[in-house]
């Protein structure tokens, strides 16, 4: 370790020390949760500009168990995000729900089995393993929007020059303008919480979400701020800062100013609790160590000490993907027992 090394390791140690005074634990999370919301950024006047959210059915596939509809969704005059709608065929009057949003990589269509083009996926699915599809499978109804910055939702700039995402050019623009892209993704996913609350067939007690990498990242921070989440699944993003991000390459996407001056990644995480939350990882993810996953599992388990059987977590065999072989039926498990 060089001279350098350990200047950058004074100044993480400094930032956390900063973190210690405080006060009741009750009082520490409400700081945490008003800080939070100014770390991302201002994006209140958004409000100022939303329309009525009322969808256009751009196309609707009927498989045996489930039908797919693929709407735009406005939610202002600028802002209309394309959301796959996945309802089970059960013929049921209301539905648990699943806010599922997916990680880097060409977008939304990832998440429900179709290539880069639109075609249906052959063969052995990619890292994001179809999981809204697993998911409406098991009987939930699931809303996979595709997250600002991926597929179509990119920057003229970065689709011109084939760049797959537009996560530097917004983020870089954003810090400019004292505002962050995780900030702005979730004020969209909290836009999207509001549709689904209120779609007739949506059992509003039971809204969950569950999200990969990127997608993690914003469904940590919606879930810590937003109540009506009420069971989440992370998958390819806890950890610690020190562990990740701080670690080696990530997406600029991952980065909130001055986040690491009020806690560590897992205290982060930790406040989805007392509310379900379920950790997936896989045990030789490259860019979420393994030896780091534990540390922060170890340290949110402590929050749910009184209530034990609301987290749960799997280290599975494998790399930065999903799994599903318990997330899954955990997520309906939590949803219909809520």
């Amino acid at each position: 370790m060089n001279q350098l090394d350990r200047l950058f390791n004074q100044f993480y140690d400094n930032a956390l020390e900063e973190t210690v005074k405080a006060v009741g634990p009750i009082e520490r999370k409400l700081t945490l949760k008003s800080s939070l919301v100014e770390l991302l950024g201002d994006f209140s006047y958004l409000d100022e500009t939303r329309v009525e959210m009322k969808p256009t059915v751009k196309e609707t596939k009927e498989f045996d168990d489930y039908t797919r509809e693929l709407i735009s969704l406005p939610v202002t005059e600028l802002i209309h995000i394309p959301v796959y709608v996945l309802t089970p065929k059960n013929e049921q009057q209301t539905y648990a729900s699943v806010l599922a949003l997916h990680g880097h990589g060409y977008g939304i269509n990832e998440a429900v089995g179709l290539t880069k083009s639109g075609e249906e996926e052959q063969g052995e699915p990619g890292i994001h393993k179809q999981f809204a599809v697993e998911l409406v499978k098991r009987g939930m109804k699931v809303f996979a929007p595709e997250v600002m910055g991926f597929g179509d939702r990119r920057l003229t700039r970065d689709k011109e020059a084939g760049n797959i995402n537009s996560c530097e050019a917004m983020a870089t623009n954003l810090l400019l303008e004292g505002k962050t892209l995780a900030g702005l993704r979730i004020w969209e996913a909290r836009r999207m919480l509001d549709y689904i609350e209120a779609c007739s067939d949506v059992d509003t007690a039971r809204i969950g979400m569950m999200g990969f990498s990127g997608g993690a990242v914003i469904t940590t921070y919606t879930a810590a701020l937003d109540l009506r989440v009420s069971a989440t699944v992370l998958t390819g993003f806890p950890n610690t800062f020190k562990g990740s991000i701080m670690a080696m390459h990530h997406c600029i996407d991952n980065y909130i100013p001055g986040i690491l001056n009020y806690a560590e990644l897992p205290e982060w995480i930790s406040l989805i609790s007392p509310r379900s939350l379920f950790i997936e990882s896989g045990e030789k993810d490259p860019i979420f160590p393994n030896k780091f996953v534990k540390e922060a599992i170890a340290e949110i388990e402590k929050y749910y000490h009184n209530r034990p059987e609301k987290f749960a977590y799997d280290i599975f065999p494998g790399v930065h993907e999903i799994s599903g072989r318990k997330s899954y039926d955990w997520l309906i498990d939590q949803l219909l027992s809520h």
